[in-house]
C-alpha cells in the first residue's frame, strides 16, 4: 500500500512516499482504509523530536484518520465490513497517511452522515481538545465566562461552538484575518490581540482563562489577572508552564488531549444536529504531505488541512 513514512527523527526531508507492506488486524483490532488524514501540529513535533511521545521507527503519521471498515480482528464485536467511521488513533502507533491503518477498536467510532466522509477527519483530536479544555479541565457551567485567547486557531473555533451551545459567555482574541470566523463561531466579544489591551478591554473578570496560543510567558502571566479568585487557567501549550495565582486561589490545568470514544461519538451527533461545524480550509493528496511539513515549519498553515491517499 502507499504510506508517508520516516525512518529517522528530522526534518521534513526524512518523510518518504512510497510502498509498505499492508498490515493485518490483530484481535481487538480493525482495518481502516482511509478516506483521509489529518494533519496536526503534533505530526511536526513528533517527526522532528520536540515532542515526547515515544514512537518505534519507521512511523507513519497521522492520528486524526476517516474511512470505511476494510477488516475486522478476533474478538471485535458491533464492528461491520464497510461501515463508515472516524478515529482518533493512539499517537505512538502508526497512523493514517497511507491508503490503510489499524486501529483499536475501542478508538473508532460511526462517522458522521451530514458531512462528507473525508471532511470528518478534521474532528477528533482537535474537538476533543476542546471539549477537555473547557468541560473537563475548567470545569465550565452554565452562566459563567470564558476568555478564550487565540481563538483563531482550529481548536478555538471548536471551543467557542462548545462553550455556547452550554450556555457560556465567550469572550475571544483574534487577529484581523480570524476575526470574521471567530465572529460566526458565536464568541459574544472579540478583541483583536493586534491593536487591543486584552484586560484594559474586558467588562469584568471570567472564571475560566483559556490560552490555545503560543504567547509570551510574561504576557500570559499578565493575563491570569483576568480570572476571578478561585478560577482556573487552562493552556494547551504543554511547551511552556501554565500560570496560576495562589494567593488568590487561581488553578492551573495543562491539557493532554486523551481518546474518549463515548465524548467523540457525542461531537459526532453535535455535528449531525448541525450544533458544530466541521471546518476543512484544504485538502492534499498524500504524496505531498512532506510539502505540507516543511510548509508547516515555517508557521504558514492556517485552518484545517486533510491528507487523501487516492
Amino acid at each position: 500500500m502507499k504510506a508517508i513514512q520516516f525512518q529517522e527523527i528530522g526534518g521534513p526531508e526524512v518523510l518518504q512516499y512510497g510502498e509498505i507492506e499492508q498490515p493485518a488486524p490483530a484481535a481487538g483490532q480493525v482495518r481502516l482504509r482511509i478516506e483521509a488524514s489529518a494533519f496536526n501540529a503534533a505530526d511536526n513535533g513528533m517527526r522532528a523530536g520536540f515532542l515526547p511521545i515515544p514512537i518505534e521507527l519507521p512511523h507513519v503519521p497521522g492520528y486524526d484518520v476517516s474511512g470505511t471498515i476494510d477488516a475486522v480482528g478476533a474478538g471485535v464485536d458491533g464492528l461491520a465490513v464497510g461501515a463508515p467511521v472516524i478515529a482518533f488513533l493512539p499517537m505512538e502507533r502508526d497512523g493514517g497517511a497511507a491508503e490503510y491503518v489499524l486501529a483499536p477498536a475501542d478508538a473508532v467510532v460511526a462517522a458522521p452522515t451530514s458531512i462528507p466522509l473525508a471532511d470528518a477527519a478534521a474532528l477528533p483530536s482537535v474537538a476533543l481538545t476542546a471539549w477537555q479544555a473547557l468541560f473537563d479541565e475548567g470545569e465550565l457551567e452554565a452562566g459563567q465566562r470564558v476568555l478564550i485567547v487565540g481563538a483563531g486557531g482550529v481548536v478555538g473555533k471548536y471551543a467557542i461552538q462548545l462553550a455556547k451551545r452550554a450556555d457560556v459567555h465567550v469572550i475571544a482574541t483574534a487577529s484581523p484575518r480570524s476575526i470574521d470566523a471567530v465572529r460566526a463561531a458565536g464568541a459574544d466579544q472579540i478583541i483583536d490581540h493586534t491593536d487591543t489591551d486584552l484586560l484594559g478591554a474586558l467588562d469584568g473578570q471570567v472564571d475560566v482563562l483559556l490560552n490555545l496560543a503560543p504567547i509570551d510567558p510574561e504576557q500570559f502571566t499578565e493575563y491570569v489577572a483576568a480570572v476571578r479568585d478561585g478560577g482556573i487557567v487552562v493552556s494547551t501549550t504543554a511547551f511552556m508552564s501554565t500560570p496560576g495565582d495562589d494567593t488568590r486561589g487561581v488553578q492551573t490545568r495543562t491539557v493532554f488531549v486523551l481518546p474518549n470514544r463515548d465524548r467523540l461519538a457525542q461531537l459526532v451527533s453535535l455535528v449531525d444536529d448541525g450544533a458544530l461545524t466541521v471546518e476543512v480550509t484544504r485538502r492534499i493528496p498524500l504524496a505531498e504531505l512532506p510539502a505540507l511539513h516543511a510548509e508547516a515549519s515555517t508557521g504558514r498553515i492556517s485552518g484545517k488541512v486533510i491528507v487523501i491517499p487516492a
